[in-house]
């Protein structure tokens, strides 16, 4: 706790976000359109330019909808319409040996390496409305996000903002933050100012590193990977007219077809499809692509346990050797090296405070699920927040039974996600022998049989919609 400093500044709200990620604004915007005042803060002086987070499921679609953003997002994004899985591997009629040392592989001059379709699946059944994953960089989704609020209320966001000590007082709760005065230059050498915050409902949106979390003492269970994965944001360098996720293949200037064994009828997406994940399964890991916006791509490679790689040299190289295909590094955007854990609160509720989004439940970033999550806890919550602050001012949330079972199915969904997640990392991890052949199997068997359409449904999130908290009435017009 803070005392009140002589130079320190009072402020209320009604609700107070801590984190201005796409999770915290959404909430926000949909408070403020149900008529609750609430405010943002976020430790960021500025937007962030880079996106770690592009996947936005149907479900998320949905929370856009809410908020009047859909249209102009399915405009800026990519559709991903269909997924394929691909084993990449060395010719039959040729003689490879595996390089120990290097975790490479090594053959006969003129061998070339090609891959075979294990199959693929579409959204369309899982979700006829809207058949696809729609890829959006997070920075571009926060500024929708923070455009529709400042439309809203204009001074809702607050930049710059660092919460330094917090409260739960009878009356609501109490907030300390430090913050600078920016006028551009070195932002350390403005006077810091204490600003003390008084709102009825605090949530912590913060983050897996999440301040409030660690101020309320709220408890966390842990659990770490040894997977660890690089990723960067190059331009797509598949030619027009083909189908996105295959480019261009190494072979010494062979074209890609005669790189690869034709795929069996059936096991690619339709001729012409413009927005397809691949997933390439090989001994040394896996090697991930996803459409993005303005002809570009995202690439993850699996970079082992104790990884050295880095750069976006170090990912065009690992994205040749295990897929044949060459992307330049020179038009990389954003590479990224990440590590990968699970942190599940014990409760997302504590006195006057919720936690919500990664500062809840963090998940593995494989499979993206993260900013649907965090969306889906704001769309439950809330219409049960304006019920607490229009009429159970004098109860703790937890003893609230609405907003007690909403947070439980929040972290039910959450558990659910993470095991998904790590169901993906364990396909993904580098496998050879008959390891990765029974794998292989079990891939192929499920995406050439009905069952694709359910592994669609997991992947699309339909499980994660169930049990939605009916909206209440609005406040106020």
């Amino acid at each position: 706790m803070l005392t009140d400093a002589a130079d320190s500044l009072g402020r209320s709200c009604e609700v107070l976000i801590v984190g201005g990620g796409p999770t915290g604004l959404l909430l926000a915007i949909l408070l403020r359109q149900r008529g609750v005042e609430a405010v943002v803060l976020e430790r960021r002086q500025r937007p962030g330019a880079h996106s770690r987070a592009i996947g936005l499921h149907p479900p998320a679609l949905d929370a856009l909808q809410a908020v009047g953003l859909e249209e102009i997002a399915l405009a800026r994004g990519a559709r991903i319409a269909h997924g394929t899985a691909r084993r990449h591997g060395s010719s039959t009629s040729h003689h490879r040996e595996h390089d120990q040392d290097r975790g490479q592989y090594r053959g006969r001059e003129h061998e070339h390496e090609h891959e075979h379709s294990l199959g693929w699946l579409s959204f369309e059944r899982s979700w006829p409305a809207r058949p696809f994953v729609l890829s959006l960089p997070q920075s571009l989704t926060e500024e929708l996000l923070a455009s529709r609020l400042a439309e809203l209320a204009p001074d809702a966001l607050r930049h710059g903002e660092d919460v330094v000590g917090l409260e739960d007082a009878p009356t609501g709760m109490r907030v300390w933050t430090r913050s600078s005065r920016s006028d551009g230059t070195d932002a350390t050498a403005a006077r810091p100012r204490v600003t003390r915050w008084h709102a009825s409902v605090l949530v912590g949106a913060d983050g897996s590193h999440s301040t409030v979390r660690a101020l309320a003492g709220v408890e966390t269970a842990l659990r770490t990977y040894p997977d660890t994965y690089l990723m960067g944001d190059v331009a797509d360098p598949a030619p027009p007219g083909r189908s996105e996720g295959h480019g261009h293949s190494e072979d010494h200037g062979r074209s890609e077809g005669s790189a690869r064994t034709a795929d069996p009828p059936g096991t690619g997406p339709p001729v012409g499809t413009s927005s397809t994940a691949t997933i390439h399964l090989g001994p040394d890991g896996v090697v991930e692509s996803f459409p993005l916006p303005d002809g570009r791509r995202r690439w993850v490679a699996h970079t082992g346990t104790a990884p050295s790689a880095s750069s976006a040299e170090d990912l065009a190289a690992l994205v040749r050797a295990r897929t044949g295909q060459r992307i330049d590094p020179l038009t990389c955007s954003m590479v990224s090296a990440f590590t990968v854990r699970r942190r599940t609160v014990r409760t997302m509720l504590s006195g006057r405070l919720v936690l919500i989004g990664d500062a809840a439940h963090e998940i593995s970033p494989i499979g993206g699920q993260g900013i649907t999550l965090g969306w889906l806890d704001a769309l439950a919550l809330a219409p049960l927040l304006e019920q607490v602050i229009t009429r159970d001012l004098r109860h703790r949330l937890e003893d609230m039974p609405l907003l007690r079972e909403a947070a439980r199915r929040r972290l039910r969904a959450a558990r659910l996600a993470s095991r998904l997640a790590e169901l993906n990392m364990v396909l993904g991890r580098p496998r050879s022998g008959p390891l990765a052949r029974g794998r292989d199997a079990v891939i192929r068997a499920v995406l050439r049989s009905p069952l694709r359409h359910r592994m669609a449904w997991a992947y699309a999130m339909g499980w994660a919609v169930r049990g939605r908290p009916a909206a209440l009435p609005r406040r106020r017009a």
